[in-house]
């Protein structure tokens, strides 16, 4: 299954790497990121993503979903490492250790990004920008996908190709 743009969002709570839990509630719009530790594409466009979680005033939330037994750099303890040598981030970083939550969303990649509407629904879906390579880009598409949604209007585009590393998911 995957979402579909105009479809409900699923809500969801998540441990936290650096303690507690936290995710998708009533607040909206807001920001859900499927990411990881090990993806290059995921790691390109790990700051444009944490700079607009600092940029703006809607909740970002980044979620690892991959298989940690297959892929140790991506289990709870290793999240939990990269948060703190950062010095903390502006956005939770939240393990779906069973996968319910990416398998809801229906990601493909890390990253694969999901911006939600005021009432609820997806309103974006897919890569932060158009190259991961280029800095400069900022993470164009997720910023005009989430100012749309503040301002109730349809992201345009609202929709593009998810890049990155597949899902690793749990056999």
């Amino acid at each position: 299954m995957s979402l579909s743009i105009g479809d409900p969002v699923p809500t969801f709570s998540l441990p936290a790497a650096g303690g507690g839990a936290d995710g998708l509630g009533e607040q909206t719009p807001a920001v859900v990121v499927f990411t990881c530790n090990h993806c290059p594409y995921a790691l390109a466009w790990h700051d444009r993503i944490l700079d607009v979680a600092r940029d703006v005033d809607v909740p970002v939330l980044l979620v690892n979903p991959n298989d940690a037994e297959r892929h140790p750099r991506d289990s709870f303890e290793a999240m939990t490492q990269r948060v703190a040598a950062d010095g903390g981030w502006p956005a939770p970083y939240l393990r779906d250790e069973d996968q319910s939550v990416a398998r809801a969303y229906g990601a493909k990649t890390t990253p694969d990004v999901f911006v939600v509407a005021r009432d609820g629904t997806l309103a974006y879906r897919g890569a932060p920008d158009s190259d991961h390579q280029d800095a400069g880009e900022r993470a164009g598409w997720l910023r005009a996908a989430i100012g749309a949604a503040l301002a109730g209007k349809p992201a345009q585009p609202a929709e593009t190709q998810p890049v990155g590393c597949s899902i690793k998911w749990k056999r």
